[in-house]
């Protein structure tokens, strides 16, 4: 008690973190027999490393399970709200223990440099065994100082069987459930495993919300599956457009057009429909309109403008009609990415110093004294020409014969330009 108050247990999540990585459900990249963490655990020589991965996926559990299997002290750092002090305290307490302390530092990303500074020196003599946590990146939020230190491991989403197994052991193994009398629907804790998009915290704390606040009915809870579904919420995706994990899911998208799945690309577009990011969907949407579909079928670029353009006049949730209308007709649309790659090649040219000057004729001759300089007096203007066509030089004399168009023949409309270009380059020829 305190000032009178009843002291609340942690939540089942905290209460189920496995003692040793045999407890650990998942992750078997990692963990299984011979795998990297296994055989630093077996071998009993654990390096410093980070764990990356989407919240809910055993980042902390893992770092408690390799001091409990190492019989190693354990101790935890926020990079964000602790303050140097306390890091300072940690790494003097570390020095009392010849095997070392494992000091699991969440958010590490967010390290900052006086923390790090101090920090640095202590992973060297091995007493300090860092752990970082973090749902960023690594390789782009850290930094090459605390990379250098230590090993990357990233953590995916758990299989929805093995939050089945967690929650069947929450239920065998917990002290405040097993007063409980509780009775499962038939698939519950199928289902909530289902839901949960592999976060196991999420799912443990939502079985013991429903567990605790069901009606006692003859002794007995009934745990229902709609409960466990009203409990955990209509989503449970997380969403960050500025997060690792967005960029992978735009990436995702469009290389689900590019690749004419219909279904994974409304799969993508429906996850960054419910994310609410309009603005980076719709850029992207419209960048794969002309990187990917291009040329092959210019009116199709065409119409997801139009789509864009009314999807940002309705706003969401009606925006999903134009936008879902646009991924399938990109989806369904022959590809062709010559455009990209014919621009890209002339820059790269450019940038590597392959230009040259303009030939004479070509110059702005709209100025007194231009004649003088030779400027545009032998240009020919094509429209005087049958065709409008006329054989003269365009490209400057260093590069006179470069072609950077490399047409595709995937569209009508593509294979009609390349003919034309192959007619005219004949006739230069000539």
């Amino acid at each position: 008690m305190k000032g009178g108050e009843a002291i609340l247990p942690q939540p089942l999540a905290y209460r189920m973190r496995p003692k040793t990585i045999g407890d650990v459900f998942g992750q078997e990249h990692l963990l299984a027999t011979g795998k990297p963490i296994a055989r630093m655990v077996k071998a009993n020589r654990i390096q410093s490393m980070v764990l990356f991965g989407p919240p809910g996926t055993g980042k902390t559990s893992i770092a408690s399970a390799i001091a409990g299997s190492c019989g190693l002290p354990f101790k935890i750092f926020n990079a964000a709200i602790d303050t140097k002090k306390e890091l300072q305290q940690i790494a003097a307490e570390a020095q009392l223990y010849p095997e070392g302390m494992v000091l699991l530092l969440d958010e590490i990303h967010r390290l900052d440099k006086a923390k790090q500074d101090f920090l640095l020196p202590h992973l060297e003599n091995g007493r300090l065994i860092l752990i970082g946590a973090t749902t960023e990146n690594p390789y782009i939020s850290l930094n090459s100082a605390v990379r250098s230190r230590v090993q990357i491991f990233e953590l995916y989403p758990l299989e929805a069987i093995h939050i089945e197994q967690a929650l069947k052991r929450a239920l065998q193994t917990d002290a405040i459930l097993q007063k409980q009398e509780i009775v499962l629907e038939d698939n519950a804790l199928q289902t909530l495993s289902e839901r949960v998009n592999g976060d196991v915290r999420k799912a443990l704390n939502t079985l013991e919300v429903v567990a605790l606040s069901t009606d006692d009915v003859a002794g007995k809870r009934l745990i229902k599956a709609k409960d466990l579904l009203t409990a955990l919420g209509e989503s449970t995706l997380t969403f960050d457009k500025d997060g690792d994990a967005h960029y992978d899911l735009i990436s995702a998208f469009q290389k689900a057009i590019r690749g004419s799945d219909v279904d994974a690309s409304l799969h993508y577009l429906a996850r960054l429909l419910l994310g609410g990011d309009l603005v980076s969907l719709c850029r992207r949407l419209l960048v794969i309109a002309y990187e990917d579909i291009g040329l092959a079928n210019p009116n199709a670029a065409a119409r997801t403008l139009s789509a864009i353009q009314a999807a940002e006049r309705l706003g969401l949730p009606e925006a999903r009609i134009p936008l879902a209308d646009a991924v399938i007709d990109l989806c369904l649309s022959p590809k062709s990415n010559s455009g990209i790659k014919s621009i890209d090649a002339a820059m790269k040219d450019i940038k590597q110093g392959k230009s040259g000057a303009i030939p004479d004729h070509l110059r702005d001759a709209h100025y007194s004294g231009a004649e003088k300089r030779n400027h545009g007096v032998d240009y020919q203007y094509p429209h005087n020409f049958s065709d409008a066509w006329v054989n003269q030089q365009y490209l400057p004399d260093t590069i006179k014969d470069k072609q950077y168009y490399q047409g595709k023949t995937t569209g009508r409309y593509e294979r009609a330009l390349v003919a034309r270009y192959e007619q005219l380059k004949a006739r230069k020829e000539e």
